[in-house]
């Protein structure tokens, strides 16, 4: 079977809308990024077929769109739970408690950096910097920025992502 049969097409509405991302820019290879969001927003994270498919769409090789798409940590390259936790690690929040927190962390979620909980809720992943220092220690859960985060929180911010 040829990498094309083995290849699952990109939805209409997918194409699309990196179509319209494509038409504001010089050429289809800049639009990577934001096709590998828009995928990863429809279908969760992007997938070998999903990252060859968008290639094709780009024209441009699945090596170079996957050098793009791991570098990023905001696309995820191997399934996540309904929702992605990422604890910031850096050096401020450090000095503010967040080893103690993500320690705390995992043992409400029950899991380790980089598992997802046995009911597919959560993800936890680390990230560099969330960019909230003088706020910190920092999460964010999906799109939501959560500052000064302490051990006595974590109920009543989890209980808020059903």
């Amino acid at each position: 079977m040829s990498e094309a049969e083995l290849v699952p097409m990109l939805s209409s509405e997918e194409v699309a809308e990196i179509e319209a991302e494509i038409s504001h820019l010089p050429d289809r290879e800049s639009a990577a990024i934001d096709a590998l969001l828009i995928v990863q927003r429809h279908r969760g994270w992007i997938s070998d077929e999903s990252l060859y498919a968008i290639a094709r769409l780009l024209d441009m090789s699945a090596a170079d769109l996957d050098g793009i798409a791991t570098f990023y940590n905001l696309i995820y390259r191997q399934p996540v739970g309904r929702h992605v936790v990422s604890m910031c690690d850096s050096v401020s929040c450090y000095v503010m408690g967040a080893d103690g927190l993500a320690k705390d962390l995992q043992a409400k979620l029950g899991i380790r950096f980089g598992e997802t909980t046995a009911d597919g809720r959560f993800t936890l992943l680390p990230i560099v910097c969330l960019g909230a220092c003088d706020k910190a220690p920092t999460m964010q859960i999906d799109e939501d920025l959560i500052e000064n985060v302490s051990a006595d929180k974590l109920d009543d911010i989890f209980g808020r992502y059903a």
